[in-house]
């Protein structure tokens, strides 16, 4: 008993040394640990089942639907309990974070029906989607809520480390916000909320600022490619010119950060891009051109720049959409 008992205690002394080195000491002994159920162990579930381990919290089951949690991943979290959503069980933890794909969800509310012991903070972690679709589980006493990584996770060892940096938007009941943001201070990230009824806008806006530059950079990467650029290096020509970018757009307003002919009001270079476009490209690819210019114009006008010349350059663009019938 006496070796068995040293071997427990050097195991937590472990654990306490691996999360105060990792996550502070600031108040390991006074903050809530909690005890946490994960639906979903994908890319978004798997980050968040690993970084609230390493945080000193315990993973009690993870529940998948298809694909069982790989071992690298059991082993990451301690052993946790398996199950399939479709075989009887009885959840008995603190928190369940709902972590599946938006269309899923709704079905992992109905497989979760009747498996749930206690009142539980019953979290999702969609974007687009309201806490209002966990009402099932508030009609049974538990709070329900939302909390949304504003994080592009594409591998789920990679990505939890990534929370320490991150911005997490909240909603629901003020009891699982609550808990919510104590989540999110334990992973070193920070939380804002906004109301329930804002939440497809705001994921609309992380759409806007993620998905859809991806597909702008495709675009880019295309035309490069139209002008004479083999289609294998025009995502490596660009990736500078797109990291300055953002590191500009990190230090600075958006007005300050904004450069290229639109900034400079150059008439004579937006009037060549707009006769290449429409020789080389369709006329999608010149309409997203003209939006995305006519936005520019207004970072540019609030910079101080020169009226006039923005104005002739605005008068351009709106000819030119009239020619799309926009």
């Amino acid at each position: 008993m006496g070796r068995r008992a040293d071997r427990r205690r050097d195991a937590a002394e472990y654990l306490i040394f691996f999360v105060t080195s990792r996550y502070g000491a600031y108040d390991l002994y006074s903050r809530s640990m909690y005890r946490f159920s994960i639906i979903g162990p994908g890319r978004v579930g798997g980050a968040l089942a690993i970084a609230l381990t390493a945080s000193g919290h315990k993973i009690s089951n993870i529940i998948f639907r298809k694909n069982k949690p790989t071992q690298k991943l059991i082993d990451a979290v301690g052993d946790p309990r398996l199950f399939s959503i479709e075989q009887n069980f009885r959840l008995d933890t603190d928190v369940v974070i709902i972590a599946a794909a938006d269309h899923d969800i709704a079905d992992a509310v109905k497989g979760l029906a009747g498996k749930i012991e206690g009142k539980p903070i019953v979290i999702h972690t969609s974007g687009s989607l309201s806490s209002s679709i966990l009402d099932e589980f508030r009609q049974i006493g538990c709070a329900v809520g939302s909390m949304h990584p504003l994080l592009s996770i594409s591998d789920q060892f990679v990505g939890s480390g990534s929370f320490g940096s991150a911005y997490f938007c909240v909603e629901g009941d003020q009891k699982a916000i609550a808990v919510i943001k104590e989540i999110v201070a334990h992973l070193k990230g920070r939380s804002f909320a906004i109301e329930t009824k804002m939440k497809p806008l705001y994921h609309a806006a992380a759409v806007m600022a993620c998905g859809h530059m991806t597909a702008l950079i495709d675009i880019a990467t295309s035309m490069l490619s139209d002008a004479g650029i083999p289609s294998s290096e025009t995502k490596d020509l660009l990736f500078p010119l797109i990291k300055s970018t953002i590191t500009n757009i990190g230090t600075t307003d958006l007005a300050e950060a904004l450069t290229g002919s639109f900034a400079r009001g150059d008439i004579d270079a937006v009037d060549r891009h707009i006769n290449a476009i429409k020789e080389n490209e369709s006329g999608s690819e010149l309409l997203i051109y003209l939006l995305l210019g006519e936005r520019s114009l207004e970072l540019a006008r609030i910079s101080g720049f020169d009226p006039e010349r923005i104005e002739i350059i605005r008068k351009r663009i709106s000819m030119e959409k009239s020619k799309l019938k926009c």
